[in-house]
């Protein structure tokens, strides 16, 4: 053979070669993981090939599969009431993914699961249909309408726990959107889906879990327990040490409680009843700054927290003297979920224990036989339970005789902290409105809640926590107890 033959002989074989040790690197080393590729088509067809299983409220199913017209995905998801339970579910499209407990607990409804391997094996067997298997959630339905009905054309959210475990029992944000709309993989799931992101109200985002806010005067619970925990008063009826005016560390400004209060000195109690700002401003100064963020750690501040949906850190700050004593009244970088106050008023109700919140309680095999069930856990100690029972006594004076009575229950202790949260550049926007409570019967305490409301339509000096908020905590309330 001649050179330049030999050459390009050679170069063919490299060829042929490279071809084969490419094509066994694909069809060995590499085939599981093509085959379950999300871009692989054929595994998108085999997804929707068979109905998927459902996410449980109240042992009813408030989601639903139906066969998809003129594609080869043959089934897509539906719900029921989608707005109400958007916030909980999240979507799940054939087009654009999925969200929220669709997402994370995607293995279980579509039956992919390895906790269900087991059955997919027994399907071979028997010639049994595959299917999915189902969510049962720690939901309340009627919590649920009464949070989503509360809060109407508002925006704004709420968050129901239970204190004893940290069952979610009400998690509403507003406006909501309907995950039915997109769930296919037309153009017409995608012009609704487009419509839904460009929609100025964000229908899609999650104010629950993913919107922070400051607190305004609920946080005042926080730094009140701060005082206790840290020895800086004991007695919730003894005068403190607040004088008015009172002016703001390294300043000349005076910090202004709204309309004539009687703050000077104020006791505790009395200062968390009219909701005195000279009082816990002064509190967070005297504290500092790191015996304030050491107090919110242990209500779950500065971290993120997952349920297992993932809601935003809720944030103290460190900052300078000035910005402490405003953090403290719930102002300044102060910015916490709805969720995260939730988690503050639920730890005070349940003796300063603070537990994890959840709101996956079973998961379920296509024959409902049971294959995980949730056991609550706690996530710290918040504060002691005798330093507890010292702020619930101070919250039920709130509603019992201060700036929280619209949320009292005939027959029923309650117990709350309105709020009412500047922001925008110089307070120039309207005010958020926030409330949160804790109702106890004989058993204990089965709920403690969280509102906030963003009321852009409400004469500004309309908006209040104990306005706007706590009639919505009080139906929230009232169904937990009336369907328990």
């Amino acid at each position: 053979m001649n050179k330049p033959l030999r050459r390009i002989a050679i170069f063919c074989g490299i060829l042929v070669l490279a071809l084969l040790i490419r094509d066994n690197w694909l069809q060995y080393v590499r085939a599981d993981e093509l085959n379950s590729h999300k871009y692989n088509r054929r595994v998108q067809i085999e997804r929707y090939a068979h109905e998927r299983g459902d996410i449980i409220v109240d042992g009813k199913a408030i989601t639903g599969s139906v066969e998809t017209e003129d594609s080869d995905f043959k089934y897509k998801r539906v719900w029921k009431d989608g707005p109400l339970w958007a916030p909980v579910t999240g979507y799940s499209s054939q087009a654009f993914d999925s969200s929220q407990l669709e997402n994370l607990e995607d293995g279980i409804l579509t039956g992919n699961s390895d906790q269900l391997f087991f059955d997919r094996t027994l399907s071979m067997f028997t010639g049994k249909k595959k299917s999915g298997g189902n969510v049962v959630t720690t939901l309340n339905g009627a919590a649920q309408k009464a949070a989503f009905n509360g809060l109407g054309n508002k925006k704004g959210a709420v968050v129901a726990l239970d204190p004893q475990t940290g069952a979610v029992l009400a998690l509403a944000s507003t406006p909501s959107y309907d995950p039915s709309v997109f769930a296919g993989n037309s153009m017409k799931d995608s012009d609704a889906r487009q419509k839904l992101l460009k929609d100025e109200d964000k229908p899609m985002l999650n104010r629950a879990l993913r919107e922070t806010y400051p607190p305004g005067s609920t946080f005042k619970v926080v730094t009140a327990a701060a005082a206790l925990e840290n020895g800086l008063y004991d007695d919730i009826d003894a005068k403190t040490d607040s004088p008015l005016p009172w002016t703001l560390p390294q300043s000349t400004v005076q910090l202004k409680n709204q309309g004539n209060l009687p703050c000077e000195d104020a006791t505790l109690r009395e200062a968390l009843r009219v909701s005195c700002n000279t009082v816990f401003g002064k509190i967070s100064d005297d504290l500092g700054n790191k015996k304030m963020i050491e107090q919110t750690d242990k209500f779950g501040f500065n971290k993120e927290v997952f349920t297992p949906v993932r809601a935003d850190a809720s944030i103290y700050p460190e900052d300078n003297r000035p910005q402490n004593a405003m953090a403290g009244i719930g102002q300044a970088s102060n910015r916490t979920t709805p969720l995260q106050m939730a988690m503050v008023a639920a730890a005070i109700a349940n003796d300063g224990k603070l537990m994890q919140p959840y709101m996956v309680a079973k998961r379920q095999a296509p024959d409902l036989d049971d294959i995980y069930t949730h056991e609550p856990e706690e996530l710290s100690r918040a504060m002691s339970g005798e330093n507890a029972q010292k702020l619930q006594q101070m919250m039920e004076t709130v509603v019992n005789d201060g700036t929280g009575t619209r949320a009292q229950i005939p027959g029923v202790t309650v117990g709350g902290k309105t709020g009412t949260a500047q922001h925008g550049l110089n307070n120039s926007e309207k005010p958020y409105a926030w409330f949160i409570s804790y109702a106890k019967t004989d058993s204990g305490s089965p709920v403690a809640v969280a509102v906030v409301v963003e009321d852009g339509n409400a004469n500004r000096g309309d908006i209040s926590g104990g306005g706007l908020a706590a009639p919505i905590a009080k139906s929230v309330m009232k169904a937990v107890i009336d369907n328990k």
